[in-house]
């Protein structure tokens, strides 16, 4: 045999033996026997199974096998009712290990474990769970569309231990916190991922090659598990909550409310979520803003039945939850000499319940229903003193449909409807939508795209009125070097805000986008993105461009953690936008110039116990005078494991900014300004230890615009100085929000919280307004203005099983 033949058969055994090591594979077994969740590993079925070993590098070094100093060997054993893992992270500095307390789904600056589960073995999504070397727990859903989704919540045991090696974690995942098909022998995916918080280096059991952009698909598999006869999944969390609200224009009164969370496995694959009598008092507060652009202000999801478990409900993006007991339809009609002197803001949600899960077939099948009540507003007669109800939002029924098929282990096609019906003559809306999402076997090109259809009744015997949007994208997605193209239509009256979130119709665009990356690292950097992204976006109806960017990016980690990025973007035309003035002509359209804008961060390492984030940011017009200017710090100090504190200022100012302010007449009045803008946040953590933790929530937000030249819009595009309009527009918008919260998770699933809430917004108009910082701080913390909330909530998790025999 020629020396070639040798070197070439060397290279085919290379090739095959690294093709094999991308699927590792480990055996597990069954056992009866009990294990205490104490991280100790005393169990003698500890020493009778196999362990999983010889991890590789995620990040930095991607491939790169780990440090022989921190090894990390992991166990499973299973019973008829969960998974058992024993981690052994070993560490020859243990004094080293950081293990700050933080929230749930909150590493903290802490070293974490973590595993990765998928029941279908299917490439196309996990069940996350992680333990921080602190205790702290986190578990999220990812799938290569969404990432990681931390809203999930589930029921689960944990406990670590810090040893003279390292540390350890042992694990407890109930099957009612994972999803699996009913086949007598079980094949999973499976992978582990270790992280070293002082060198920020990842490692995972099966190698993941940061060259193809699909985790789930690259994970090992683990067999052995075989004739699982899984109990009852049947969950109940009754809940009370006792709110004391009190302000200086009202009584202070108190408020009682209890309800009941339902969980119900229909089999191991699908599982009911039902909530009756729901209460959500205690979610986050809403950063709001002063909005002064066509579009209404979109807030995140904060209440937990619409955040947890909902992966299959956001395909397509066509829900947006908070239209679900969000703001009423219709505005009051007011008759002479009448005023409104109640008027809710929020239409009561009476229940709501899902139904999601997949077949052993790759087939996902999600029902979203929620039922909202009447809604009305009270109105006086201020002459004769006759009261009336006037009814702003109709019983309604929400029902989201989806049917999301998996195939190849790396691609899908899925159908969404949703269904808004309103009692009487409310208006009912309907949108359907087709979407797919194919990968080539390899992962290296993607082609994506969807067709939407909606449908909508405005009043009663109206014409419905029905509208279409489509979407293809097509994309390189491996290796340094990856592009990406894409095109998106939407008619004139595609309308999907009755449950979704849609602001612009009427246009047609496309994007591009190419970028640059490292796949390890260098001797200088741990990471670097380079990007170019280019959007044009033009009118239907009339062929003008509405918006056209160009984005250049870049994005690097340091060989000590520090984060950098900076990037210039740009409008070398002159864009119509056919928003801004809000006329229901659909030809009238404001002018906007050219501009030219860059911005740049700066991250320190939080592994320290003193960083700070900085991002400056400017934009410059075409037109004399105007910019945009602004930054934002972050600052934040951890004084131990136990306590931090994070603060934030942002300062944004608007020069000779231009828009809407009015429409007088046939006339659309608009208004030369400046605008100014300033937050602070204050968010700080003290740990009792991983089950209890007080959480302190501030925001001050404060906005105001001070209006120079009026004009009036003109027919082509351009705007002409208005000398006969007198009324002052200036706007000015304060806001204080203080969330203190204490929160003990006194067992698993079970938890008692405690809320302080105080809250002011003031919205005024025209002159009389301070244009001071102090003043305007001041005025929110006067007690005239402030609301103070005490809430109490207790949540007990029974788990049916455990209290079977009491019927």
């Amino acid at each position: 045999m020629s020396k070639n033949q040798i070197l070439i058969l060397f290279a085919c055994f290379f090739i095959y033996a690294s093709i094999c090591a991308q699927k590792k594979e480990m055996q597990t077994i069954f056992t009866n026997s009990k294990i205490a969740i104490d991280g100790k590993f005393d169990e003698p079925v500890w020493k009778t199974v196999a362990a999983a070993k010889d991890f590789v590098m995620l990040n930095p070094d991607n491939g790169k096998p780990e440090n022989p100093n921190q090894k990390t060997e992991v166990k499973i054993v299973y019973t008829n009712e969960a998974v058992y893992v024993a981690a052994t992270m070993f560490d020859s500095e243990p004094s080293k290990i950081l293990k700050e307390i933080s929230p749930r789904d909150d590493t903290g600056t802490a070293d974490f474990f973590g595993i990765f589960i998928n029941g279908f073995n299917d490439g196309q999504q996990d069940y996350r769970f992680y333990v921080t070397a602190a205790g702290v727990q986190l578990d999220c859903l990812y799938t290569e569309s969404n990432g990681e989704d931390f809203t999930l919540n589930s029921i689960w045991d944990s406990k670590t231990r810090i040893t003279e090696n390292g540390w350890q974690v042992e694990l407890r995942i109930p099957y009612a916190a994972l999803r699996f098909s009913q086949d007598a022998k079980q094949t999973w995916g499976i992978n582990f991922l270790r992280e070293v918080r002082r060198t920020r280096f990842n490692y995972t059991w099966n190698l993941i090659d940061n060259k193809i952009d699909n985790q789930a698909n690259q994970a090992g598999t683990i067999t052995g598990i075989a004739n699982i006869k899984t109990p009852t999944r049947l969950f109940l969390i009754p809940y009370t909550s006792f709110y004391v609200n009190a302000n200086s224009r009202l009584k202070t009164y108190g408020e009682l409310k209890g309800g009941l969370d339902v969980k119900y496995g229909i089999n191991d694959a699908f599982t009911l979520d039902v909530i009756l009598i729901p209460d959500f008092g205690q979610t986050k507060f809403d950063n709001v803003i002063l909005n002064l652009g066509p579009f209404e202000q979109q807030f995140n999801e904060n209440r937990p039945f619409f955040t947890e478990g909902t992966d299959l409900f956001s395909k397509g993006d066509l829900l947006y939850s908070r239209r679900i007991g969000g703001s009423p339809t219709r505005q009051v009609t007011l008759e002479a000499n009448e005023e409104i002197i109640k008027e809710p803001g929020a239409v009561p949600l009476l229940n709501a319940l899902k139904v999601s899960g997949r077949t052993k077939n790759g087939l996902g099948i999600g029902v979203l229903n929620a039922v909202t009540d009447n809604t009305y507003a009270d109105i006086i007669n201020t002459s004769t003193g006759a009261t009336r109800s006037a009814k702003i939002e109709s019983f309604a029924n929400y029902n989201v449909l989806v049917f999301d098929q998996r195939f190849r282990k790396n691609s899908s096609v899925s159908f969404i409807n949703t269904n808004v019906t309103r009692n009487g003559d409310f208006r009912d809306a309907n949108v359907s939508a087709l979407l797919f999402d194919l990968n080539t076997k390899k992962n290296t090109y993607n082609l994506s795209g969807n067709y939407k259809y909606s449908i909508v009744n405005d009043l009663g015997d109206a014409d419905d009125i029905e509208g279409f949007s489509y979407n293809l994208y097509a994309a390189e997605t491996t290796g340094k070097y990856r592009y990406g193209a894409g095109v998106t239509y939407v008619s004139d009256n595609f309308n999907i805000d009755d449950l979704g979130f849609n602001n612009q119709t009427h246009y047609h665009s496309i994007n591009t986008n190419t970028s640059y990356r490292i796949l390890k690292s260098n001797k200088l950097l741990n990471r670097f993105e380079l990007g170019i992204y280019n959007y044009a976006e033009f009118d239907n109806r009339t062929g003008r461009i509405q918006r056209l960017q160009t984005n250049l990016n870049t994005n690097l980690t340091d060989k000590k953690n520090n984060s950098f990025g900076m990037g210039i973007n740009g409008s070398p035309y002159k864009t119509y936008d056919f928003y801004e003035a809000r006329s229901p002509n659909e030809s009238r359209f404001f002018t906007r110039p050219e501009r030219l804008g860059s911005w740049m961060y700066f991250s320190s390492n939080y592994n320290n116990k003193f960083a700070f984030d900085i991002n400056p940011y400017f934009t410059v017009f075409n037109e004399p005078g105007r910019n945009n200017f602004g930054i934002d710090l972050g600052p934040r100090y951890r004084f131990n494991d136990q306590f931090a504190l994070n603060y934030n200022f942002g300062y944004n100012v608007s020069k000779n900014d231009i828009g809407r302010i009015a429409k007088s007449g046939d006339d659309y009045i608009f208004a030369r300004r400046n605008v100014t803008t300033i937050t602070n946040t204050l968010q700080g953590k003290y740990s009792i230890n991983d089950v209890m933790t007080f959480n302190l929530d501030i925001r001050n937000y404060w906005s105001y615009t001070i209006n120079n030249t009026i004009y009036t819009l003109q027919e082509d595009g351009g705007v002409l100085e208005n000398t006969t309009y007198t009324t002052n527009r200036n706007r000015n918008f304060k806001s204080w929000n203080l969330d203190l919260t204490y929160n003990w998770i006194f067992t698993p699933g079970s938890q008692i919280s405690i809320l302080y809430r105080s809250s002011a917004g003031i919205s005024q108009q025209g002159t009389g307004f301070s244009e001071d910082f102090g003043p305007n701080l001041r005025s929110l913390l006067n007690n005239q203005a402030l609301n103070h909330a005490l809430s109490i909530s207790v949540r007990y998790f029974i788990d049916y099983n455990q209290v079977k025999h009491i019927f």
